[in-house]
């Protein structure tokens, strides 16, 4: 196992979480890809690729790399695949997000237990392969809570926390295989404000109890995809949702942040509600193929700075990658990279 030795510059560059998948993997451009192949075959192709981004994530220079959940379909159904008390035949048609989606959900159906590890060879794999700073994603649990049916627990916060469980041994997992950074994808945050200042955090403390890596959290709205295009459009001109649920973020045990501003409506100043948190800044809009220029990362950063510490501030994409064209997503990394460098130049 390689070190994790890489010194962090000022503004150091990360992504959300997710990268577009190879072609030879899975089918492109789309959510949900089906694999290419299967048993043994896919497994190696999961590891290959998960190569591939860390090296394509080193050549863009960036700073915190991950795995691009590269062996995930999808960032929850990744890690529910390894739970037992879910039946996956069991499927029922409902609104997630506060209905934004419909989906076929697996349902609950007793005590929950993970019967493995879930991430352990992807996590291993990617720190064998990397000094650079590495992080690692899971979802959250009112997130996963908001993707599934249930007929067991009966109540939200109450499944919620037994998911947070389950998370906590991944977590302390990843952390013994040298991951850094572990962060938890909680879009479902800005959706059920009020239960994410409650419970929501409460079952975020339960996942990294113990847990000696850092510990982040995304809160955004959403992959580009058309129906969150649909939505944000919806908003209005101001989303002022992270105001109810950013003071309680502020006091909580989570030490990062991260979330989406770039060609958002999202105001800048909710950011000083985040007053001791890093903040990873969204500067990368993952819902247009234009590519940003490193002048536009710059004054994303600016605006951010005006309301957080600068050596507070951690660049990153708005959300994950998974559904982009695969040329334009690097394209994308390689300015994140390159507007980093440049705010370090005006700013440092």
């Amino acid at each position: 196992m390689l070190a994790s030795v890489a010194a962090l510059p000022l503004f150091p560059t990360t992504i959300a979480g997710s990268l577009p998948k190879p072609s030879w993997l899975a089918a492109p451009n789309k959510l949900w890809a089906p694999w290419r192949s299967e048993g043994d075959e896919v497994e190696e192709a999961k590891a290959d690729a998960t190569l591939l981004a860390l090296k394509l994530q080193e050549d863009a220079s960036i700073d915190i790399v991950g795995d691009g959940e590269q062996s995930r379909q999808h960032f929850v159904h990744g890690f529910l695949e390894a739970v037992d008390g879910i039946d996956f035949n069991r499927r029922v048609g409902m609104g997630i997000r506060n209905n934004r989606y419909r989906a076929m959900c697996p349902t609950v159906v007793g005590p929950l237990a993970l019967r493995s590890r879930v991430h352990a060879r992807e996590a291993r794999l990617a720190r064998a392969h990397t000094t650079r700073k590495l992080k690692f994603t899971l979802p959250g649990p009112m997130t996963i809570v908001d993707t599934i049916a249930d007929v067991h627990y009966g109540n939200r916060a109450t499944m919620a926390m037994a998911f947070a469980a389950l998370l906590n041994q991944e977590a302390l997992g990843l952390a013994a295989d040298g991951v850094d950074v572990i962060q938890f994808d909680e879009p479902a945050f800005n959706v059920y404000m009020d239960d994410a200042a409650g419970w929501g955090i409460e079952a975020l403390h339960r996942a990294i109890e113990g847990v000696a890596a850092t510990s982040a959290v995304h809160i955004c709205y959403g992959y580009g995809i058309p129906a969150n295009i649909e939505w944000k459009a919806a908003l209005g001109t101001e989303w002022r949702q992270y105001e109810k649920v950013f003071p309680a973020l502020a006091r909580s045990r989570i030490d990062q942040v991260s979330l989406e501003c770039i060609n958002s409506h999202v105001p800048m100043s909710v950011l000083k509600l985040l007053d001791g948190k890093d903040v990873l800044v969204g500067v990368i809009d993952v819902a247009t193929d234009a590519i940003e220029t490193p002048d536009d990362v710059v004054a994303a950063i600016a605006r951010a700075a005006d309301y957080v510490p600068k050596e507070k501030i951690i660049a990153c994409t708005n959300c994950g990658m998974a559904p982009m064209r695969r040329d334009i997503a690097m394209k994308k990394l390689e300015a994140l990279s390159q507007g980093a460098a440049l705010a370090r130049e005006r700013f440092g």
